[in-house]
């Protein structure tokens, strides 16, 4: 039996998750590039997915903290649905995806990693890139490090 490693994936298993909530954290130790944060609305910003699908693959979040749609004022929720469009327009002219998955995982049961603090994943995808890995070996080869896609993406916000 052949083995494929990916050996950064242990880094993720193996920590100790931290207390609180990243998604209020991040945008608050005023350290975008080292939490790749992208973008900042007034009321919404733009973070990179540390442990991605493929590369570019984008979440933008409300400041405040909320779990549900419903508890979004209708500013936020404009300005949220805005930056996701400007963000796919982003990955649209420097990654050249043939498609997009977006969307929201709302509550533990649908998916979400993070369900008390909503926020929107934009995934890009290209003909081919649901191969054999993620089938045969559960791994997911992301082929290009998040320094390189942050540096790609920064300037174009």
């Amino acid at each position: 039996m052949e083995h494929i490693w990916a050996p950064w994936r242990i880094k993720y298993i193996e920590m100790e998750k931290p207390a609180g909530c990243i998604l209020c954290d991040k945008p608050g130790q005023n350290c975008d590039v080292e939490n790749y944060i992208l973008h900042r609305g007034s009321q919404n910003f733009v973070i990179m997915n540390s442990y991605p699908y493929n590369p570019g693959h984008l979440m933008v979040a409300p400041y405040r903290h909320v779990a549900s749609l419903d508890e979004l004022t209708d500013s936020e929720l404009y300005e949220h649905f805005e930056i996701v469009r400007r963000s796919a327009g982003v990955l649209r002219e420097v990654f050249r995806p043939q498609g997009f998955n977006i969307g929201m995982n709302l509550g533990k049961v649908a998916g979400a990693g993070i369900d008390e603090h909503i926020h929107t994943h934009i995934v890009p995808r290209w003909q081919g890139d649901t191969n054999f890995m993620p089938v045969i070996s559960g791994v997911r080869v992301v082929p290009e490090a998040l320094a390189e896609t942050y540096r790609k993406l920064k300037g174009k916000f």
